[in-house]
């Protein structure tokens, strides 16, 4: 019996030229069924990088969670392209048997490898995962941790609150900033003393999550702690406290939100307008026509918004 075309394109894979070896890759891609599995798995260890990375992309086009195992151990390869292929394969994979090899290699000694596979659990939603991704967010690698606490973020999963509120004091900002985001999506009164705690934050950009969380809450508890980031001494920290206070319809706010009209950062002036207009209060009305010749296009692009909400004629 003479071979298939399949069969006489695998054996391609074993040419001493790396170059015939990428070719018949790419003509298998036209091919691929179940018996391409074994021979993809076998190229992911070529010499050849570029092998390597052809046979990745076919084996996530396959979908077989046989693969799993062999991309994992690709997340650790000297080729910076192969990882960055394995990375966005084990993404793709869904389906029973998937989850169970991405948690095994949880414990591996490659950071790098326990960052990637926790990504790749990330859009699975097993919950399975859940107590090994609270055990990473110990994990020595501030990487892993930080991928750790968005998963779980993710997930949504109420066995992941607690252990993610002490990463609200790990020494790691991003994992920090993280870790607000991620409660974030549990909300919730029982929150509000975090959020507000991680407004005072030594890292500015802890003090932005904790400003759009606040401002996504809905608690108006989290007023008083936002009027006194108004004084933040960073203008991105002062943006979000601003577009907080419109989202919660602080009233008390108008008086300083009316001074930010006068800011010489057009961020923090057309902010303002918008929290204004959120507001509702016409009496602000005279102030916002003050910047209707404003220099800055946007800013008078807020102010239309805000004069039409609230209202009145758009200006000249």
């Amino acid at each position: 019996m003479n071979p298939s075309h399949h069969d006489q394109v695998i054996l391609g894979l074993n040419h001493e030229d790396a170059t015939q070896r990428q070719m018949a890759l790419i003509e298998l891609s036209e091919l691929l069924n179940d018996d391409s599995l074994e021979p993809l798995l076998g190229s992911l260890v070529d010499e050849d990088a570029v092998v390597r990375r052809l046979a990745i992309g076919l084996l996530e086009e396959l979908g077989d969670a046989r693969a799993v195992p062999g991309i994992i151990d690709c997340l650790a390869d000297a080729d910076h392209e192969v990882r960055e292929a394995a990375h966005a394969a084990l993404r793709e994979f869904r389906g029973e048997g998937v989850a169970a090899p991405l948690i095994r290699a949880m414990s591996h000694a490659d950071p790098e490898v326990r960052r990637g596979v926790i990504v790749g659990l990330r859009e699975l939603k097993d919950a399975s995962a859940v107590e090994p991704l609270i055990e990473a967010l110990g994990d020595e690698s501030a990487a892993v941790r930080r991928e750790a606490v968005v998963t779980l973020g993710y997930l949504r999963h109420p066995r992941a609150v607690e252990p993610l509120r002490l990463r609200l004091k790990d020494g790691d900002e991003q994992v920090r900033r993280l870790a607000v985001g991620a409660l974030g999506f549990f909300n919730g009164p029982a929150l509000l003393d975090d959020f507000v705690a991680a407004l005072g934050d030594a890292a500015w950009r802890v003090r932005v999550e904790a400003a759009i969380v606040l401002g996504r809450s809905a608690l108006s508890g989290a007023i008083p702690a936002l009027l006194g980031g108004l004084s933040d001494p960073y203008w991105q920290v002062q943006k979000e406290v601003i577009a907080a206070l419109g989202r919660l319809s602080a009233r008390a706010a108008a008086p300083q939100l009316l001074g930010f009209l006068a800011s010489e950062s057009a961020d923090l002036r057309r902010a303002a307008i918008y929290a204004l207009a959120q507001l509702g209060e016409r009496d602000v009305v005279p102030a916002l026509r003050a910047l209707q010749n404003d220099s800055d296009v946007e800013v008078r692009k807020a102010l239309a918004f805000a004069l039409q909400v609230l209202g009145e004629e758009r200006p000249n």
